[in-house]
């Protein structure tokens, strides 16, 4: 049974790692800043900096996520139960990755908890109080908190860079495009041909990027940003890593035989698996069809992430760092007017089904994992 535990566990790990570690990257791919292949690696190794550190720095998350609170402490001690709610979560997300939806790993954890708790314990004996409040209440305000914040750093720093004479470089893109025309025959007669257009086209997005003009300090803008915004996603990946490692790895606390060190690592280990393997949906999710981005909101987007994903990991609130992310790049979309609300809805829809839909599957586990043992 530990044996089960741990490997459901690990894959729970991948799912996370497959929905989840593009996200902190997402505006460099996005703005153009770096290539998928840059980006993922940025990300594998930060977001593993941010799991390793956390067997020091997030013990409060850990015992969250061990479900003491939510389910009777009886619950927490047995592995049929977490295996049910490893399962639940883990059956979730994955779903989601295939299917192109950043979701929260917090809210499958929640949500299989809950309804595994429900199968097993009956109704009276979940803590809907502590749900509310330690859990759906955070999740709930994150996103929100997100998109302010994101409007937020995004207007200081363009007042900055405004007051600092950096302006926009913008360039001009020329190409050559095939236009099919109905060109006139003998007898009244037209046909459909294909003849050859020089076109021309300034920011777009898809082949125009932004670039900022001038020095900041000394040092030419451009770069600087760049450079900065590329730590900023190093930095967001840092704060999931710190943050999600230990919701994880929770569910083995009841393993004895396995030093939760070493169940940390093996967690770091899956989730690195999940996000090169399996991270490419999601990511175009993120970097395409939320909002148009350039280098310098972008890196707006990161900084607020990374402040309040690192601000709630030290404090041991569960937010969760999809919505944190995802809120922060609606906020610059909504300050520069560029929101693609259409695929963004789609987004929040699937956080909706992600609690109930999780609960619904780690009911059934429980359910299926009782009548085989």
């Amino acid at each position: 049974m530990m044996t089960l535990l741990f490997l459901a566990t690990c894959f729970l790990a991948y799912s996370n790692g497959s929905n989840d570690n593009f996200k902190g990257v997402a505006s460099i791919f996005g703005s153009q800043t770096a290539s998928y292949r840059t980006s993922i690696w940025w990300a594998t190794l930060t977001t593993g900096g941010g799991s390793i550190a956390s067997i020091f720095l997030a013990q409060a998350l850990l015992k969250k996520f061990s479900g003491k609170g939510l389910v009777p402490d009886a619950l927490t001690a047995q592995p049929v139960f977490l295996l049910a709610v490893a399962l639940g979560a883990g059956i979730t997300v994955i779903l989601a990755t295939v299917l192109g939806f950043p979701i929260s790993t917090t809210h499958g954890l929640t949500g299989a908890l809950v309804g595994a708790g429900l199968v097993s314990a009956g109704i009276g004996n979940v803590n809907f109080v502590a749900l509310g409040r330690g859990f759906l209440l955070p999740l709930l305000i994150s996103p929100v908190l997100a998109v302010a914040a994101g409007a937020a750093v995004y207007l200081v720093l363009r007042a900055i860079r405004l007051r600092s004479g950096i302006n926009k470089e913008m360039c001009l893109c020329v190409g050559a495009e095939t236009q099919i025309l109905a060109v006139p025959k003998p007898q009244g007669v037209f046909a459909a041909e294909a003849w050859p257009s020089i076109t021309f086209s300034a920011a777009h997005t898809s082949e125009c990027v932004h670039r900022y003009t001038g020095t900041f300090f000394g040092v030419n803008a451009g770069r600087l940003v760049d450079a900065v915004h590329f730590l900023s996603a190093g930095a967001v990946s840092f704060a999931r890593g710190l943050n999600d490692t230990p919701k994880i790895a929770a569910l083995l606390l009841v393993a004895t035989a396995i030093d939760i060190k070493w169940a940390l690592v093996a967690v770091t280990a899956a989730i690195a698996a999940g996000g090169l393997l399996n991270a490419r949906k999601v990511a175009d999710t993120m970097a395409k069809k939320i909002t148009d981005l350039n280098a310098g909101q972008g890196l707006s987007a990161n900084l607020a992430t990374a402040l309040l994903v690192n601000t709630a990991s030290y404090h041991g609130l569960p937010v969760s760092t999809t919505h944190v992310s995802v809120g922060s790049l609606i906020g610059i979309g909504v300050t520069t007017g560029r929101v693609k609300w259409r695929p963004v809805m789609g987004i929040v829809l699937s956080w909706v089904i992600t609690l109930p839909c999780a609960a619904s599957v780690g009911g059934l586990a429980y359910l299926a994992l009782r009548l085989l043992i």
